[in-house]
């Protein structure tokens, strides 16, 4: 009986031990993460981010969060808030929970943490000081002389676009960025398409802080009232 008991119990271990070996269920490697436990960086940045903001080595339609210019501008406060509660009336979305998004608090200082770890280099700026992250625009008509000496060679002597540089003044791209998104722009520049950043290309003078200020106000004030709409507002002919 006792040797009958005991080749039941091997019977009974075998399958119980075997049913993770069953044709078509998934290891432990292979099994679904739930989204909010994701914590490696590689991927919810990929998930995330690098749609708009791009990679090391493809650049996206938005400021690169992988250039050491910019991270050494933005401290982790404001790249934490941006990323958490987005940016209202751009197609920068909220990512925390807590603001409608898909993301843990955990999750987004995973992001933080690890753009700064990657991509963060000490002496990024050089012996340079640069202006302020964040100010409020400036003077417009300041911008516009401005604006010739340091962005006419590459976007053209009205910002419609040059031999090196695509427009700045379109109204659906002004419509969709924010004052501080265009400061941003100038700031940190486009190295992977070309573009500086406010020191410029080494041929002539950097951008001051007022430079950098009024241009930002010289392209707000181009900014349309009613951005991407197609025909005047009914009225707009009368009289």
């Amino acid at each position: 009986m006792r040797s009958r008991a005991l080749a039941a119990a091997g019977v009974l271990w075998l399958v119980a031990s075997s049913c993770d070996r069953l044709p078509g269920r998934p290891s432990d490697a292979n099994r679904s993460v739930r989204p909010s436990q994701v914590k490696d960086f590689a991927t919810l940045y990929g998930r995330n981010c690098a749609g708009c903001h791009g990679t090391e080595g493809r650049p996206g339609a938005a400021v690169s969060l992988a250039d050491p210019v910019y991270l050494a501008l933005a401290d982790d406060a404001t790249i934490r808030r941006v990323a958490a509660g987005g940016v209202q009336g751009t197609t920068m979305p909220a990512f925390a929970q807590s603001a409608g998004g898909t993301l843990t608090d955990e999750q987004i200082d995973i992001l933080v943490k690890g753009m700064r770890e990657r991509w963060g280099r000490s002496g990024a700026l050089g012996n340079a000081a640069p202006p302020a992250y964040s100010a409020a625009p400036g003077d417009a008509r300041r911008g516009a002389d401005a604006y010739a000496a340091h962005c006419a060679g590459c976007h053209g002597r009205t910002g419609e676009g040059g031999p090196q540089g695509g427009s700045v003044v379109d109204g659906s791209y002004l419509g969709l960025v924010s004052d501080q998104g265009l400061r941003t722009a100038i700031l940190v520049g486009r190295p992977a398409l070309g573009m500086s950043d406010w020191r410029g290309d080494g041929k002539g003078l950097p951008m001051t802080a007022q430079d950098v200020a009024d241009v930002v106000a010289w392209l707000v004030a181009k900014r349309p009232q009613f951005p991407g709409q197609p025909y005047p507002l009914k009225g707009d002919h009368d009289g």
